[in-house]
């Protein structure tokens, strides 16, 4: 049977997943990938084009074919076919569709499709997963994943990479993605605070520890500022007989998915992946801005950590995407997954 990856959504995330699968076809052993587009935008055609001339085949609705057709490509697949065909489905579509397109498509097609993978802010979707977070989470029953968001990863990497399970963030957002033409804010916007975690970055964090048996005591604060180039994360965690920064370091040095810098500006750090990640990327989870860090006492053997770090875009959630496709394609066998994924571990930086 062919391994098929179909992709729903030509975004911030759905695009660039598109393009890293269909470069490394070969070594993650998918025989081919289809994606949807929805809106058939003359100036979204070039990006289109470039994407099935990378081997990517086209699907939208029926009803849009001709319109298409009129700006010079053939969709091959129905939206339905498409996900009917597929082995795997990533729906990268903007917040809340997923869950509708669930209800509407993937439960029809569970018995035909191995899996299905939702991107962010899609609570309810199916089991909350960060790549090297909650791997062991995952069991032979699940069918839905749900790929948390950004900046939960950042979170959650912190958290486990410490040891830690309290601590209070802030999440200093970038209003809009250098892709984006719309809602940038020349000023600052402050969110408003819900629930007992504040933000859904620290629900989304419980909420991936839960599946580990983990309860976890967070809070979150969340802002958009007016930046298009990475998010940033306040952080002050409760750790354990780690009483100095250089103790710290060395603990953050043992985890490949966090990269360490001297820099604390957002541009010097995003021009580093625009020179040297998977096409401008950085899949690293988080960034530590070294400089920032600072550990405090509390009592006894307890101190805390104080720093600030950088958020990766959205590509710590293509490296979770990638991974739970994998973990799909090659029976839920993790062994397997590591040994594919492998290829990208040169995007995985170590210092910036």
């Amino acid at each position: 049977m062919a391994n098929i990856v179909h992709i729903l959504g030509t975004g911030t995330i759905g695009s660039p997943l598109i393009g890293l699968l269909s470069r490394h076809k070969k070594d993650f052993g998918i025989d081919e990938i289809t994606f949807h587009k929805n809106t058939p935008l003359k100036t979204d055609m070039a990006s289109i084009k470039q994407l099935i001339s990378e081997d990517a085949i086209l699907s939208t609705d029926k009803d849009k074919f001709k319109e298409f057709e009129n700006l010079g490509m053939k969709p091959k697949y129905s939206r339905e076919e498409a996900i009917e065909r597929a082995t795997v489905v990533v729906d990268c579509t903007p917040k809340g569709f997923g869950l509708g397109n669930k209800a509407k498509y993937y439960d029809k097609f569970k018995n035909a499709v191995r899996g299905f993978i939702a991107q962010g802010s899609e609570s309810g979707f199916g089991k909350p997963f960060a790549y090297q977070i909650n791997n062991e989470a995952l069991t032979r029953n699940d069918q839905f994943i749900q790929v948390v968001s950004c900046n939960t990863h950042a979170i959650c990497c912190l958290l486990k990479t410490f040891n830690s399970d309290s601590g209070r963030f802030v999440c200093i957002r970038r209003t809009s993605d250098i892709s984006q033409n719309e809602d940038f804010n020349p000023g600052v916007k402050v969110d408003k605070h819900n629930g007992v975690w504040g933000s859904h970055h620290a629900m989304d964090a419980c909420r991936v520890f839960n599946t580990l048996g983990t309860s976890m005591l967070l809070y979150s604060s969340s802002c958009i500022v007016p930046t298009q180039y990475m998010h940033a994360v306040h952080f002050c965690m409760d750790v354990e007989d780690i009483y100095d920064v250089e103790k710290a370091i060395e603990i953050l040095k043992t985890n490949k998915m966090v990269a360490l810098t001297n820099k604390t500006t957002s541009n010097s750090i995003f021009s580093f992946g625009r020179d040297f990640g998977h096409f401008g990327r950085l899949l690293n989870q988080t960034v530590i801005s070294v400089p920032t860090l600072q550990i405090n006492k509390v009592y006894d053997n307890y101190y805390e950590i104080v720093g600030f770090c950088y958020v990766p875009q959205d590509a710590n959630s293509l490296m979770s995407s990638v991974a739970a496709t994998l973990w799909f394609l090659n029976d839920k066998n993790w062994g397997r997954v590591e040994e594919k994924i492998k290829v990208l571990d040169p995007y995985l930086f170590r210092e910036i």
